[in-house]
């Protein structure tokens, strides 16, 4: 009995020494962790008919990669050269992308199939950018290629929704009409490349392609043009295009255009509202002073307003005017407002009245204290080499609105004491026409006249409060 409780003694020892030199080496067991991360796109393993083959005849072509292809953007990436009159039908399955080929193929010509991102693994969604399968109805593949660079001219930044497009034609109308002979897409730095073209000469244009037509449409559209056809062949030129819209097709965003709306039921407000810019009685002498109406005014007799100092003494008449909008709405006290003054503007209720005869319920009083030099900065930019023959205006830019237009004049500095704070963006206007504002192309009719340009200087500026604010750059 002595010699059996030994043996079980010695066994439940032995498990319990194993199990706590198990125990570390357990606790460290972890799951594999499956490698590192695809970051390989997909890699093309065959094609049928084979890459840049000669008289190609077919009305099928597979691409056969090495792993299972995400097909959802094939259609809107793919770019044909020459533009077919009938675009082909692409889909993917697994790991074989097929096009077919609808439009009946000219002689003697060579195709090239450009994916843009649409060559995507299903996994990790890695892209392969810009793949090509090319071929050709004749003999040889025609070598022809240009790269050209396109910006925006009032933002002098590319925009990559922009395609280029090479026309044969010099016809004006044919890019409203016609299909371009070969389009090329721009990347986030502006720059197009064109491939496989017949060596020849073209007329080129760029566009926001709106709808995928390769048309210009409508005056709204980003739309650019060079001033003479360009020869592709050897030593092709590297052109740069400005786009620019006319924008007469776009709403204006502001509160002062005729907008008209229904009225709503019920009982009429019979007062007439006003209101003025100054934020809580506060004033940027840098602004305009604006009295703003609930509805157009049909009468507005300015001897009425009493337009005092703090002290209510009435300013001399010749010292300031007022200026209504084409609304009737809006009427802007024109006055060479100090730095920390306090004013007062008194409105009797008869004043003014709209066409229904409304009028302010009761005499109001504007009281108005302008800022103080401390709360603005002041702002001292040379530009070291500006032309100053090309007119430069400097702009102060905020969410892609010019908030401030400076001209420099006949000096390469601009100086201004006061200046509110805040963060803009810098560019450079080059004002042809000296009307301080940019203005758009115009290609159709005689002359033809390229967008004013615009080019950025700094993205950032931060303007202190306070501060002298020093700048000193070259172009």
């Amino acid at each position: 009995m002595m010699k059996t409780s030994l043996c079980f003694l010695a066994l439940l020892c032995s498990l319990l020494i194993l199990d706590m030199v198990c125990l570390p080496g357990c606790a460290n067991i972890v799951p594999p962790s499956g490698g590192p991360k695809d970051t390989i796109p997909p890699r093309l393993v065959s094609a049928l008919p084979a890459d840049s083959v000669r008289h190609f005849a077919e009305k099928k072509i597979v691409l056969n990669f090495d792993e299972y292809i995400d097909g959802k953007d094939l259609r809107t990436e793919l770019l044909v050269n020459p533009v077919p009159k009938v675009d082909p039908i692409v889909e993917a399955k697994l790991r074989v992308v097929t096009i077919r080929i609808k439009d009946t193929l000219q002689p003697n010509t060579t195709y090239s199939l450009n994916f843009g991102k649409g060559i995507k693994d299903v996994n990790e969604d890695n892209v392969l950018k810009n793949f090509m399968y090319v071929f050709t109805t004749g003999d040889a593949l025609d070598k022809g290629e240009m790269t050209g660079y396109v910006y925006v001219a009032n933002t002098g930044k590319p925009d990559s929704t922009i395609i280029a497009m090479l026309h044969v034609t010099d016809s004006d109308s044919a890019v409203i009409k016609d299909r371009p002979r070969y389009i090329a897409r721009t990347d986030t730095t502006g720059r197009f490349h064109f491939q496989f073209v017949k060596p020849g000469k073209y007329w080129l244009y760029a566009l926001k392609d709106e709808g995928g037509s390769h048309k210009y449409l409508s005056k709204a559209q980003l739309f650019a043009f060079a001033d003479s056809p360009v020869v592709i062949g050897a030593g092709s030129p590297t052109p740069t295009l400005y786009a620019y819209s006319e924008s007469a097709e776009t709403k204006s965003s502001s509160g002062s255009g005729n907008i008209s709306a229904k009225k709503p039921r019920g009982k009429q407000d019979t007062r007439l509202q006003v209101s003025n810019n100054a934020q809580n009685g506060v004033f940027d002498v840098l602004d305009t002073f604006r009295l703003t109406f609930s509805s157009g005014l049909k009468v507005f007799d300015s001897t009425q307003l009493r337009f005092t100092d703090e002290n209510f003494k009435d300013l001399p008449l010749n010292q300031y005017r007022y200026v209504r909008d084409t609304t009737n709405k809006v009427f802007a006290l024109l006055y060479n407002w100090p730095t920390d003054t306090k004013y007062h503007l008194i409105l009797p209720r008869t004043f003014g009245q709209d066409s229904l005869g409304r009028k302010l319920i009761k005499d109001d009083t504007m009281n108005i204290h302008t800022k103080k030099d401390i709360d603005y900065g002041e702002v001292l930019i040379r530009v070291m080499n500006v032309d100053l023959s090309r007119h430069p205006v400097l702009l102060f830019v905020q969410s892609d609105k010019i908030k401030y237009a400076i001209p420099f004049h006949n000096r390469r500095v601009v100086r201004r004491i006061l200046f509110p704070p805040g963060e803009y963006e810098l560019r450079i206007l080059f004002d042809t026409n000296e009307n301080g504002v940019w203005d758009p192309g115009k290609f159709f009719g005689t002359p033809k006249k390229q967008p004013e340009r615009v080019i950025t200087i700094r993205k950032k500026m931060n303007v202190k409060a306070n501060w002298d604010n020093d700048w000193d750059t070259n172009l």
